[in-house]
């Protein structure tokens, strides 16, 4: 069985025509659609339940809030029984057919998660520049291969699924979590078209956020560079005190002397509050993945009413 996981926001006018449009493009294939609305402040909740008491194949999950994409995929692998999982986007960018050659790449090469990419793509110039950075700083902190687009349309086996959603934390980051589970990944390209409707919820301070969370969150990289630059400016003001004790204090040497620790005292400044705002980012992530904030939070939920066995042809 495949499942097909959908993080839903503000998406009342185009979420009945996907579900739909799924039935009929996976016809021939054993699957369920995880609906996860995302605090939606439209009717979506109420499309979602209608959608669920239609369709026995669709489970609704419903928000308290908006707690962020990746949150909301979070809470839809916790609902995963297929041996696919697949996370697609409500906005129609991502063609339902489509959803079969992530399959069939999986299949083919064994891989325990599949990356769709666009030869086209079809995003605002503003989240592809968010994305470029997201995809440069991923390779550099999680182990990314460098070619390899980390696009919300993918596909992951059950059993990495199962390792991902033990992450209790309110900041989930979906593709460092894979990283930390496989690096068993492929990729295959697919259709990107415009969105059905609206415009990308992608704001600057999301993306800020998002860059923010991959930074600190996933790895201890950047602790480690302010390590090795302390000890550069350590080697700096030893080498400009050996200086100032050889120049004294005449002549153009001591005004040079003072530049130059001018200049040092401007560098170590920046150098510690840059420092001090990196490890109070640490710290309140600690402090807000031990205070037990979760990651999500329920008010509702309706389940599919139909579990089918796997054919032995469902990817042809």
């Amino acid at each position: 069985m495949l499942s097909i996981v959908i993080p839903v926001y503000n998406s009342e006018n185009t979420l009945a025509s996907l579900v739909d449009r799924l039935q009929t493009a996976l016809a021939a294939i054993p699957f369920e659609v995880i609906l996860v609305n995302d605090g939606s402040r439209d009717r979506s909740e109420a499309v979602g339940l209608r959608l669920a008491e239609q369709y026995g194949n669709v489970t609704f999950v419903s928000l308290r809030k908006n707690f962020g994409e990746f949150n909301a995929v979070l809470c839809g692998l916790n609902y995963v029984r297929g041996k696919y999982a697949v996370i697609i986007d409500d906005d129609f960018q991502n063609p339902p057919e489509e959803i079969r050659k992530l399959v069939r790449t999986a299949e083919a090469g064994r891989y325990e998660v599949v990356y769709s990419y666009y030869r086209n793509k079809r995003h605002h110039w503003f989240r592809n520049l968010g994305s470029r950075l997201t995809n440069a700083l991923a390779t550099r902190l999680l182990g990314k291969p460098k070619g390899l687009y980390l696009s919300s349309f993918k596909l992951i086996r059950r059993d990495v699924v199962g390792e991902i959603i033990r992450y209790r934390g309110p900041y989930p980051y979906i593709d460092g979590l894979i990283f930390r589970v496989t690096r068993n990944v492929g990729a295959v390209e697919v259709s990107h078209q415009p969105r059905a409707e609206g415009t990308s919820n992608y704001t600057l301070s999301k993306l800020l956020s998002l860059f923010i969370n991959v930074l600190v969150g996933y790895s201890p990289l950047p602790l480690r560079v302010f390590t090795a630059a302390g000890f550069g400016l350590l080697a700096l003001g030893l080498g400009s005190g050996l200086a100032l004790a050889l120049a004294g204090f005449a002549g153009w040497w001591a005004v040079s002397v003072g530049q130059l620790l001018a200049c040092l005292l401007l560098l170590c400044t920046g150098f510690l509050g840059s420092f001090l705002g990196i490890m109070s980012e640490y710290l309140g992530k600690l402090f807000l993945t031990q205070s037990g904030l979760p990651p999500y939070v329920v008010k509702k939920e309706v389940l599919s009413r139909q579990a089918e066995p796997l054919t032995d042809d469902w990817t042809q």
